[in-house]
């Protein structure tokens, strides 16, 4: 008898059967930083061989999409059922861009994602300064640009405050042909994107440091006039991608606990922290979670697409869910830089009340620990966006973008060497508990909070997507590269 419980043991492992039961203890314990560390060296080696990137519509994601399906989808296929999700996206690349001071020099630019091209001459044009204001915002408002004819000119504005799209409609408006944005805080300006729906509303931008434009701003206030260069080669047009959706196959279908994490990269690097650890820790509680059984639970696993492009993969899922599915999702977790070198340990809470019912136990779990853990506020710029929207409870994990906490934030040295994988190693351990405890159960946690949010809550969902729809279309029927050339990928 005991030899043939062990075959039949032996059976059940190599047929891939989970026999152990799930704990939050058992689950911790088999995420490992060899292996969080192995998927980043991977993911790394996949920007090298693909242009120093894995942004979506480039060959660097399809590639990062294909490492994911080979252990969900060919390894993992009797325990989980995996969902490929394509759509259409507008995309965006500015292949180059340069800016020539008044004095010839060249000046140190950082591209914005759906920057309008130039003609392959470039523009140069006088400097025309425009007001600062701290407060408001400056060129953000109608009445900053009173009395200023930036007609043929390129206009100087300080960043900060309002969308950086709301000043270039504005400088267009006002005749401008292109802006010099200076950055409104010392050192490099972050990257950022302009808005595909705002394709054909804008003027070409050049975003410089601020010491430099503070310079330019006080030889323009002395009299003198100066003539600076912009050139700015861009295309844009439509293009598919994937979210990838990997779910247990056995929990409840109709309780949900969701964890998510973007898959791409922005173009300008291979996106390791950003958000290559919120991919490993995925992968790597997938991994674990595929040995046990005994959870109440559904747990679904979702890799976004173009969320760098303005969160477009998780809007796309979260505007196509009806009533029913939205209800059936219980809990959803985002994941988004939990590996900065110079961590700081934000946990995720809302007005949602459901909130707490995740950000609270991880929370207590990085405390435990010793982190200065702390309640986040969510923002604007990832991923739990419209599962908010939708009133489902949402929590995660976030350690910070932009100096200090991580200075290579959507630069090249995003690499492998970019990441604190003891702070990553203990974020994704606890992921993995509080995701096992509420697989195992999901008391506490309060149903969608569908009172306070309406129809018009759905609809901005479906409007945010639309935009994007509409500026798919556009680039479909008009694609365009400023310099004449067609990118084909």
């Amino acid at each position: 008898m005991k030899n043939f419980n062990f075959v039949l043991a032996s059976l059940f492992v190599s047929r891939g059967f989970a026999t152990d039961i799930l704990t939050p203890e058992k689950l911790e314990a088999d995420i490992k930083l060899e292996e969080l560390e192995r998927n980043l060296w991977n993911l790394n080696r996949i920007a090298n061989e693909n242009g120093g990137n894995r942004a979506f519509g480039l060959p660097g994601y399809k590639a990062s999409v294909d490492y994911v399906l080979e252990r969900a989808q060919t390894r993992f296929h009797e325990e989980y059922d995996t969902f490929v999700q394509p759509f259409n996206a507008s995309f965006a690349q500015v292949r180059s861009i340069s800016v020539t001071g008044p004095d010839g020099e060249n000046v140190e630019v950082v591209p914005l994602l759906y920057n309008p091209g130039t003609d392959p001459a470039g523009i140069s044009a006088p400097l025309i300064d425009t007001p600062v204001d701290d407060e408001r915002g400056s060129a953000c408002f109608e009445d900053q640009w009173a009395g200023i004819d930036a007609t043929g000119k390129l206009a100087l504005v300080k960043r900060g405050i309002c969308a950086v799209s709301d000043k270039l409609k504005l400088a267009k408006a006002h005749g401008a042909v292109g802006v010099i944005m200076y950055n409104n805080v010392a050192g490099r300006p972050l990257a950022a994107t302009l808005g595909a729906e705002n394709v054909g509303l804008l003027v070409p931008v050049g975003t410089i440091y601020q010491d430099v434009g503070e310079a330019w701003s006080a030889r323009l206030a002395a009299g003198e006039e100066l003539v600076v260069g912009l050139n700015v080669d861009a295309v844009f047009d439509t293009r598919e991608t994937w979210n990838i959706i990997v779910e247990t196959k056995t929990g409840d279908p109709n309780n949900v606990v969701m964890l998510g994490a973007h898959l791409d990269s922005v173009i300008a690097g291979p996106g390791i922290n950003d958000d290559g650890s919120g991919t490993t820790t995925l992968i790597e509680i997938m991994t674990a979670l595929r040995r046990y059984t005994g959870f109440a639970n559904k747990v679904r696993f979702a890799w976004w697409a173009a969320e760098e492009s303005g969160l477009v993969g998780s809007l796309h899922y979260t505007s196509s869910l009806t009533e029913a599915e939205a209800d059936r999702i219980r809990f959803y977790f985002n994941y988004d830089m939990v590996g900065s070198p110079a961590p700081q340990f934000a946990v995720y809470t809302g007005s949602n009340p459901g909130d707490l019912a995740g950000a609270e136990p991880l929370k207590a779990y990085l405390s435990a620990a010793g982190r200065d853990a702390y309640f986040g506020s969510f923002g604007s710029s990832s991923d739990y966006v419209g599962f908010l929207e939708l009133g489902i409870p949402a929590s995660g994990i976030f350690t910070g973008a932009g100096a200090p906490q991580d200075p290579c934030y959507h630069l090249a040295c995003d690499t492998i060497g970019n990441v604190d994988l003891e702070a990553l190693t203990l974020n994704a351990r606890a992921a993995a508990v509080v995701a096992a405890r509420m697989a195992v159960s999901l008391e506490g946690v309060p149903p969608r909070a569908k009172t306070s949010v309406n129809l018009r809550s759905r609809n901005r969902i479906r409007g945010q997507f639309e935009k994007w729809r509409r500026a798919a279309e556009h680039a479909s029927t008009e694609k365009s590269c400023s310099h004449g050339e067609k990118s084909t990928v």
